[in-house]
């Protein structure tokens, strides 16, 4: 009888390990989701400003609107390269350097006045940062 007193306590510890576990690993998953979330509405909804910026400057070659839409690119890549550290914590790496290489292709387009090839590269940027947030979503898709 004192066996099973002792094995039913050593169950009784090993499931609350485990909902321990569990519990922990879904608090992170939602503490991690949402940080993308916001990360990833932040920065699009930069980029979407952005966008309008640059398509009403399509045609144009005024070197003062062109550096204060250089000016913004450099925002948004500071804000970016900030969040960057948060987010490579859990997520791959390749998936936050296209972030970057279209941020990077996104200035030097502003740069060189190819207004069409630059929103061409931001639209990338923002499909990007949208498929990053699907991917990482906890849902029963990603989980299986």
């Amino acid at each position: 009888m004192p066996e099973k007193r002792e094995r039913c306590l050593e169950m009784k510890k090993e499931l609350i390990i485990c909902i321990i576990i569990f519990t922990a690993i879904v608090i992170g998953n939602i503490i991690t989701q949402n940080y993308t979330k916001q990360s990833v509405n932040n920065l699009s909804n930069e980029l979407e400003e952005l966008k309008e910026n640059i398509g009403g400057k399509i045609g144009e070659n005024n070197n003062k609107e062109n550096e204060e839409l250089i000016q913004k690119i450099n925002d948004i890549t500071k804000n970016w390269e900030e969040r960057h550290d948060k987010l490579a914590y859990y997520i791959e790496h390749n998936e936050l350097e296209k972030v970057e290489d279209n941020l990077t292709g996104l200035s030097s387009l502003v740069k060189t006045n190819e207004y069409p090839d630059a929103i061409k590269e931001l639209d990338k940027c923002v499909f990007i940062l949208k498929h990053i947030e699907e991917k990482y979503a906890f849902n029963l898709e990603n989980i299986f």
